[in-house]
């Protein structure tokens, strides 16, 4: 991973911008995409997945300068795009690769993103779904939040559930392998000849994730 730089308002700005001229749809429109690149990389497997979000939209905000005359297409999806870069960096730090792996080489390289970003997150979005309420809430507000603001969710979480802080990770940590199997058997099925999305979709409403 290259080393962390903080996000100018300048630049932030300028994201917000491309993202949508209303800035109050901009703004829904970031935090939509970053609650989804976090749970992008959960689903992955990696134990930073907040970090990796951030590092993604700092990355991305960079380029808006470069891309954003000729961006053609939804700005999340070369969000994606650069979130499977952030994740191969990822990788090479790891002493052993997950099983999931992204399915193209970078954004620039590939013109049609979305052709093979969205079995992805149509996987993510089914798997989140199959979650139990409880669950669902719990590793989205694990996951959510930057800096103290996460803190204090997470000790508010623990004091709800009247278990302690290790406790509350462990927790996180089954939800989240959980979330990975049901994606790598959804993404195994979308790749089997003649199982169509809507195969999918039924299979995976009449079971949920433990």
């Amino acid at each position: 991973m290259k080393e962390k730089k903080d996000l100018t308002q300048e630049a932030f700005d300028r994201l917000l911008d491309w993202l949508d001229q209303d800035r109050n749809r901009a703004g829904q429109k970031y935090e939509v995409i970053r609650t989804r690149l976090i749970k992008v990389f959960v689903c992955r497997g990696c134990i930073v997945p907040e970090e990796l979000a951030d590092e993604t939209i700092n990355r991305v905000a960079g380029k808006v300068q470069q891309i954003a005359e000729t961006y053609v297409g939804n700005p999340a999806l070369y969000f994606y795009g650069v979130a499977d870069k952030i994740f191969l960096e990822y990788l090479r730090k790891m002493p052993a690769p997950l099983p999931i792996h992204p399915s193209h080489p970078s954004e620039e390289s590939n013109p049609n993103p979305g052709e093979e970003l969205e079995p992805k997150h149509r996987c993510l979005d089914q798997c989140v779904e199959r979650l139990s309420g409880e669950n669902r809430r719990l590793i989205l507000v694990y996951y959510g939040g930057q800096g103290q603001a996460k803190i204090e969710m997470r000790k508010e979480l623990a004091r709800r559930l009247g278990i302690g802080a290790n406790a509350l990770w462990i927790r996180a940590h089954r939800i989240r392998e959980a979330l990975r199997n049901c994606m790598c058997d959804c993404l195994a099925r979308t790749k089997m000849p003649g199982n169509m999305p809507k195969d999918a979709r039924s299979n995976g409403s009449s079971q949920e994730v433990s």
